[in-house]
């Protein structure tokens, strides 16, 4: 028996891999100011629960630039429009133009399930339907993650991406969903968080966008708000207004 436990213990243990890939090692453990610290919930709302290791928990985590950080676009210039973020994500944009609406968001559903050592889950279509799996690279780690993102990029986009998310009824909305319109161009703008107000039962949401030309990741402001917070309100009813895009209600989709 004893030697079995000990067996046991030197046995080796799945690595470990930072939660945000792609911050530089010397400020990866370097508190930052998270999503869920930069965007209070309105009053009387709380965020709805969600398991740890979650997609809806990691977005929640997103490091976030500092507070009146403007939108970049890929070439270091500021995007032409300032006024329809509320807080910008601390990530990369790539030198190329890109990463831009639903590459943003393939971008972060490929580092989360990279994080969570699922590498054989990472695979996009692209705009011809072939299947592109990072666990096909030559490289597993990070910058192999990176080089393969910018390749799915070059191929898929929203055009393609609507055909693999699933049509999802707008009243059970949940975190992590995307409103999309595939074309060229089409656009594309992820759920990034959900809170109740447990008394009334109205639920509210946070999105999410990436744009064109390649820019910055960004919480979108809400143009219709009443209160000046960037949440959304449900029932979304027949379509859903964003600052640079407005979607129908049956634009709701969710990962199969």
């Amino acid at each position: 028996m004893g030697f079995l436990l000990a067996t046991l213990a030197a046995a080796p243990i799945a690595h470990a891999r930072a939660p945000y890939g792609w911050l530089p090692a010397e400020t990866a453990s370097v508190a930052s100011a998270t999503l869920a610290a930069r965007v209070a919930p309105p009053p009387g709302f709380e965020r709805v629960s969600a398991p740890v290791d979650s997609f809806a928990a990691w977005l929640r985590g997103l490091p976030m630039r500092p507070e009146g950080a403007p939108v970049l676009t890929y070439t270091g210039a500021r995007k032409w429009r300032q006024d329809v973020h509320a807080a910008v994500v601390d990530i990369d944009i790539g030198k190329r133009d890109l990463q831009q609406c639903a590459d943003a968001i393939m971008r972060l559903r490929a580092e989360w399930l990279f994080s969570q050592n699922r590498d054989k889950e990472i695979a996009f279509n692209d705009t011809d339907g072939k299947r592109r799996r990072f666990s096909a690279t030559k490289r597993s780690d990070h910058p192999g993650l990176r080089k393969y993102m910018d390749l799915v990029f070059a191929y898929a986009g929203t055009y393609s991406l609507e055909r693999e998310l699933k049509a999802v009824a707008p009243d059970s909305i949940a975190i992590g969903d995307v409103f999309i319109k595939g074309g060229f161009p089409g656009h594309a703008v992820l759920v990034a968080d959900m809170v109740e107000n447990k008394a009334t039962g109205e639920k509210r949401f946070l999105l999410l966008q990436s744009y064109m030309p390649a820019q910055d990741m960004h919480i979108l402001k809400n143009p219709n708000s009443v209160d000046g917070t960037p949440w959304y309100t449900t029932p979304i009813g027949n379509e859903l207004v964003t600052p640079e895009w407005t979607f129908p209600r049956t634009a709701l989709k969710r990962w199969p």
